[in-house]
């Protein structure tokens, strides 16, 4: 009977050591994504012009180490000179004024599933009769996790 005990207890032990290394094995993500405009063909980049009635490419690299999520992106006017900029670089800022047509863009692009990097690709077009001046540009990425890292960057449109 002691020996039928002892087994037991000996499985038991077993069985829980088991199941606690397995939860330690579990890998949790802290990581948040990383959006990368470094590349020389990456755009918008801070301070760039965009001209009114065109198309441009917004170019970046989006990056996770688990798997990414959304992107998204937000354009709107900076006519009152707030501030919503990531970048060291500070833009020469056009004189304060009041809306009338401002720009305003607030999309979001599909990431496939599974990927841990991407290259964002996609053509934004800028109608011809806004307001031209100070805009920012900002994206928003966001893993499976729901890490997001926000990128600011100041534009102006002509």
């Amino acid at each position: 009977m002691k020996l039928t005990v002892k087994i037991f207890a000996a499985a038991l032990a077993l069985a829980v050591a088991s199941g606690c290394s397995k939860k330690n094995d579990v890998q949790i993500d802290k990581e948040y994504p990383v959006i990368d405009i470094s590349a020389a063909n990456a755009f918008p980049k801070q301070c760039s012009v965009i001209k009114r009635g065109e198309s441009f490419t917004f170019i970046a690299n989006v990056t996770d180490n688990a798997e990414l999520g959304t992107l998204g992106v937000d354009v709107h006017h900076n006519f009152d000179h707030h501030s919503h900029s990531t970048e060291v670089t500070e833009c020469v800022l056009s004189p304060k004024k009041t809306p009338v047509k401002p720009f305003l863009l607030v999309q979001s692009y599909t990431i496939p599933s599974g990927l841990r990097t991407y290259k964002v690709n996609q053509t934004i077009n800028v109608p011809a009769d806004i307001d031209p001046g100070d805009y920012h540009f900002l994206i928003r990425l966001v893993d499976k996790e729901g890490w997001q890292t926000i990128k600011g960057i100041s534009i102006k449109i002509q």
